[in-house]
């Protein structure tokens, strides 16, 4: 069933519209206290919320599993159609869509962006234009471009969307979404089962990202502790790839852990000690603030990365 058919079924006048964002909140984090977290909500109100949509629907939605909650075969038929339901409101009262006519427009915006963005964040983006602005395209170019700032300046690139902000005059940035890191390991592998701890997390060998004082070695250095980095990669993108073959452990952002966890032969794990939250951040020229299509852009962006 349509989630229209549904609304339309049931009386739209009784049915409180926030159930729903609260149910795609509970379906993309799988827990009911990252829900509650992302929501600004108390864990109680989101259950209480959870529990009357459950009543309006006539079926549980999700049951509580070893991985959190698990969507029932009725939540996944209709988590499509409620995400879009949520993006054509989102568009519509987005400050600038009095001015910008997003539905009809063929612009083409150019977003330069990591690992990260093309995983996590493109997906959902282009299923979202291609619901509220389907003549709208994106073009997806590499972070990695030495005349980067200079093609933002010049308005040949839109946005960055980036672990880092531009410190650089004359750029804005702004964190569109937090993620945390988690560590991952293989389904068979021998010694990690549903718990790591921290000496087999220094023990096992690691792929990690090629990067200058990356944030977990400089938790552990605080400690006094170091891990065994047996391979660097350039891109968290190849790391499931060489974690699912081998015995090896990788840590990175959880958003990106569970994409692939649906792919790949493995197990995504709670990592044995705190590390810092990760930033996302949209970032654009100032010359561009103004500019009616690029403030939708931007504005919708950063709603709809809050539900992912």
């Amino acid at each position: 069933m349509s989630i229209i058919l549904f609304i339309t079924k049931m009386n739209v006048r009784t049915l409180d519209l926030n159930l729903l964002v609260v149910f795609e909140a509970v379906y993309t984090e799988g827990n009911l206290t990252r829900a509650a977290d992302r929501l600004n909500m108390s864990q109680p109100a989101v259950s209480n919320a959870l529990a009357r949509l459950r009543a309006a629907l006539d079926d549980p939605l999700f049951a509580r599993t070893a991985r959190g909650m698990t969507p029932t075969p009725r939540a996944r038929q209709m988590i499509q159609e409620v995400r879009q339901a949520l993006d054509l409101i989102t568009s519509a009262v987005c400050t600038n869509s009095a001015m910008f006519n997003f539905a009809q427009s063929g612009r083409v915006f150019s977003i330069a962006a990591e690992d990260y963005g093309e995983a996590v964040i493109t997906p959902r983006l282009m299923d979202w234009l291609t619901g509220v602005a389907p003549s709208l395209k994106a073009n997806i170019v590499n972070k990695q471009n030495a005349n980067l700032l200079q093609e933002m300046r010049d308005g040949s690139i839109d946005l960055l969307i980036d672990y880092f902000k531009v410190r650089a005059e004359g750029f804005t940035n702004q964190c569109i979404i937090v993620d945390e890191l988690v560590s991952m390991v293989r389904v068979e592998h021998p010694t990690i089962h549903d718990v790591l701890t921290l000496e087999q997390f220094i023990a096992m060998p690691h792929v990690v990202l090629a990067q200058k004082s990356p944030i977990v070695d400089r938790e552990l250095a605080k400690r006094g502790l170091e891990r065994n980095c047996a391979l660097q990669v350039p891109h968290f993108i190849s790391m499931p790839l060489i974690v699912k073959s081998t015995d090896f452990i990788c840590t990175l952002p959880r958003r990106m852990a569970m994409l692939y966890m649906e792919y790949f032969p493995v197990k995504v794990l709670r990592a044995p000690i705190e590390f810092p939250k990760i930033p996302i951040y949209a970032i654009w020229n100032d010359n561009m603030e103004r500019d009616p299509g690029h403030q939708w852009l931007r504005e919708s962006l950063a709603e709809m990365c809050q539900r992912l």
